[in-house]
C-alpha cells in the first residue's frame, strides 16, 4: 500500500516540475523586454533590425532558443537577470514572424 503511495506522489512531483518547466519562460511584460531589447541585445546582435529581431524567426524558434538559458551568452561581464530574460523572451515571442501581430522592422 505504501509503495501505490509512494509511486503516486513521485508520479504527481515529476508531472509538476515537467509542467513547471514548460511554462518557466512567458508571460513576462512585453513592453519592458522591448526596451531591454533595443538597449542591450542590438547593440552586439546587429546595429540594424534586419540583422536580429523578433521577426527573424518564428514563436517555435524563439522558444527552442531561450530553453536553455545557459546557450544564451552576452559579451563581456554583462549579465542579465531571469526576469529581463523572460520580458526580452515575452517581446521576441509575441512579435515573432508567424505571431498575430508580427513586428514590422526593416
Amino acid at each position: 500500500m505504501s509503495r501505490k503511495i509512494s509511486l503516486a506522489v513521485a508520479t504527481a512531483l515529476l508531472t509538476v516540475f515537467a509542467v513547471s518547466a514548460a511554462f518557466a519562460m512567458g508571460g513576462g511584460n512585453a513592453r519592458k523586454g522591448k526596451f531591454l531589447y533595443r538597449k542591450n541585445c542590438r547593440s552586439c546582435h546587429g546595429s540594424t533590425a534586419s540583422d536580429l529581431s523578433p521577426a527573424s524567426k518564428t514563436q517555435a524558434e524563439w522558444k527552442a532558443t531561450f530553453a536553455d538559458k545557459t546557450k544564451i551568452k552576452c559579451s563581456g561581464d554583462w549579465t542579465i537577470s531571469d526576469k529581463d530574460l523572460n520580458d526580452i523572451f515575452t517581446y521576441l515571442h509575441d512579435y515573432a514572424s508567424d505571431s498575430p501581430s508580427p513586428a514590422k522592422c526593416s
